[in-house]
């Protein structure tokens, strides 16, 4: 066997040939890859991360305005109100009330039918009218009697008459009498009956108990009415619902931890849920002497300084209890800031607070005043429209990145 040309063949390759040129771009890339990507973890890692956090604004309470020691909520509630109804049951024939209507004391607010009650009135009528003609017949019959009677007595001076003639005419004149004051007392009787008919036909008229405005209109005409629940579903008890708009005051549900800041005429403000912008000024009336044991309540009464015809019953208010004017004259001369309490912390007898510098906080020395509910009064170092952070966490350092929730 020739093996020359085997032998020939068998070379060692000093220079390798280098790999294609499109392979060593995609190693090069890759690399590049990841070690830009262990330079973002390692960014990511080491980063400082912002604090979410909650702000609030610094509000200002203006000068001469009284400080607050109370906050509470309530309802705008009127201490005369009725549901109208009829003392009788009847059918209704007519309804002169429709809501919003201003109504006064003594307006017919409706009618019911009446035929039955007019036609026992004219009964009644008839019947005093025959009894008061009883009363003139007995009489000139008791005239009579009595002349008889004298005359009779004469007769006996002359022995003409018995005693017995005397007696019965005597008799006749006492029966006569009894019977004048019988028929008299009938009379009564019958006035008193056509009286009551008469008031039961006042009955059949509703009118208003006050001067007031009808807030609900309950019954239409055709239905019928009673002041008691009867019928089922069919028969009303009440034909509207009166309002005295000027006995509108507030309802306030105080828990009975703080009634003791809660004094009789404390100046209070007041703003309903529908005007937030308005502050209604008012006084405690009284607090009612009770407590609710569930609830842990005490209700206070307060009233409107002056009322307004956009107070409703059954608003929503919100009342701050106002302190005493005399107890910060000095308060009272300038605007004062005002915090939320929890965003103010202590450290080393110092008040501090964090301020929010577009996305950093900044750590700020404030001196704090008196309370103002749950609000805090601040004398020196910060300004109306600032904003600080509520409830700052315990890891929260002067200039470190925030989000604000």
């Amino acid at each position: 066997m020739d093996t020359t040309d085997d032998l020939s063949a068998l070379r060692i390759e000093r220079n390798p040939a280098p790999p294609p040129r499109g392979k060593a771009i995609k190693w090069v890339a890759l690399l590049v890859l990841l070690v830009a990507a262990g330079g973002a973890v390692r960014w990511w890692m080491t980063r400082e991360h912002p604090a979410e956090v909650e702000v609030a604004t610094v509000s200002a309470r203006a000068a001469g305005t009284q400080a607050s020691v109370l906050n509470a909520s309530g309802y705008v509630t009127a201490r005369r109100r009725a549901t109208v109804s009829s003392k009788v049951t009847g059918r209704i024939v007519d309804v002169n009330v429709e809501e919003g209507m201003a109504v006064k004391e003594g307006q017919v607010l409706a009618r019911l039918d009446d035929a039955t009650v007019r036609a026992t009135l004219r009964l009644v009528q008839a019947q005093l009218e025959a009894a008061r003609r009883t009363v003139p017949e007995s009489e000139v019959r008791l005239a009579e009697a009595q002349l008889t009677f004298r005359r009779r007595e004469r007769l006996k001076a002359d022995g003409l008459v018995t005693d017995a003639d005397i007696d019965q005419a005597r008799a006749e004149v006492q029966s006569l009498e009894a019977r004048i004051a019988a028929a008299r007392e009938q009379v009564a009787v019958a006035e008193q009956q056509v009286a009551l008919q008469q008031t039961e036909l006042d009955n059949m008229i509703i009118r208003a108990p006050f001067t007031g405005v009808a807030i609900s209109k309950d019954a239409q005409p055709g239905e019928m009415v009673s002041p008691v629940s009867a019928g089922g579903g069919f028969t009303r008890t009440g034909i509207c619902t009166l309002v005295d708009m000027r006995s509108l005051e507030v309802e306030v549900d105080v828990n009975e931890s703080y009634i003791n800041r809660v004094t009789p005429a404390q100046a209070v403000s007041a703003v309903l849920d529908a005007y937030p912008d308005w502050e209604i000024p008012g006084r405690v009336i009284t607090t009612v002497p009770t407590a609710d044991r569930q609830k842990a309540t005490v209700l206070v009464r307060i009233a409107f300084n002056e009322l307004d015809p956009r107070i409703l019953p059954d608003m929503g208010v919100k009342v701050t209890f106002l302190r005493d004017a005399e107890a910060q004259p000095a308060a009272a001369a300038k605007p004062t800031a005002l915090i939320p309490k929890s965003a103010v912390r202590s450290r080393d007898g110092a008040s501090y607070v964090f301020l929010v510098r577009q996305d950093t906080v900044e750590r700020r020395a404030v001196q704090v005043g008196g309370t103002d509910g749950d609000r805090l009064e601040i004398a020196a170092g910060l300004a109306a429209g600032d904003r600080v952070v509520v409830s700052p966490p315990e890891t929260l350092v002067e200039g470190q990145l925030i989000t604000i929730k």
